[in-house]
């Protein structure tokens, strides 16, 4: 397979900041085609990152940049994206799922509004782009240009440990693993990968910042991520399809064990894991 994504064109979710920039910069390194589907477009100190400065530093990086305020939570909204993604650059090659809500509470501290926005965002949305964007997978296969979807979520594990802490959250995130269960199996006739990705270790993200407690000096950069992504993403989509991957695996499988330069603080050893790795 070709180990480049030039020319290809990747909608992803939730990339206006944090693991879906750094993926969507790495692709832009090629050449790439980047939709940023995501919902900021006023800047939020709290939170910073936009469609549209994570648009600037993605032509920076390389690439073609198309930033559209999505809700993926709302079918209307994704369509709408998807038909402005094929409008623009003509198709869609590869699919990522990185949108997600969180929220590390137990049962009597979870609102049911929270609730619903981590359905609605991790199980839904994941369900609702895949479905949207398969006519282009499709038609990607056909031209064989080896179409992926990458899934930014957990292995399933069904041990009581990962779930009674934070049931929904644990609910929600295995719900974006199970689309890849399923549609692994369900798209590997039509030719398109499906795939999870996974840290091992907690990933410095702004979204992780706002979890008290959290020592960010303890954890690896996002660029882990968009390596062990890309790596994904330039493999063969009829041969690579339903696994599991952790970021750390999938770099070790291609010669990279020195991993250093993703610590925050260079010469770490000791790191927070990250959840759901038993």
């Amino acid at each position: 397979m070709s180990n480049t994504l030039s020319g290809k064109t990747l909608f992803i979710t939730g990339a206006s900041r944090g693991i879906g920039l750094a993926i969507a910069k790495r692709a832009a390194q090629d050449g790439a085609n980047i939709v940023i589907a995501a919902k900021t477009t006023d800047a939020n100190p709290k939170l910073p990152g936009t469609i549209h400065s994570a648009a600037a530093e993605i032509v920076a990086a390389g690439g073609k940049a198309l930033p559209i305020q999505t809700d993926i939570r709302d079918e209307a909204s994704v369509h709408a994206a998807v038909a402005q993604a094929v409008a623009e650059f003509g198709g869609i090659d590869i699919l990522v799922n990185n949108a997600s809500a969180i929220s590390l509470t137990p049962t009597t501290d979870t609102p049911m509004k929270r609730f619903d926005l981590m359905f609605g965002v991790n199980v839904r949305g994941t369900y609702l782009c895949t479905q949207t964007c398969l006519p282009h997978l499709v038609k990607a296969a056909q031209a064989g240009r080896n179409p992926h979807v990458l899934n930014m979520s957990p292995p399933l594990s069904m041990k009581q440990h990962w779930f009674k802490n934070h049931v929904a959250y644990t609910m929600a995130k295995y719900g974006m693993s199970e689309c890849t269960l399923g549609h692994s199996g369900e798209f590997k006739p039509l030719g398109i990968a499906v795939n999870s990705l996974w840290p091992r270790t907690a990933i410095a993200t702004a979204a992780l910042q706002m979890i008290p407690g959290v020592d960010v000096n303890k954890c690896r950069t996002a660029e882990i991520l968009s390596d062990a992504a890309y790596l994904i993403l330039t493999s063969d989509a009829k041969a690579t399809t339903g696994n599991f991957f952790i970021d750390d695996e999938v770099l070790a499988s291609h010669g990279v064990t020195d991993l250093d330069k993703y610590s925050v603080v260079p010469g770490t050893k000791d790191f927070i894991p990250d959840f759901f790795v038993d």
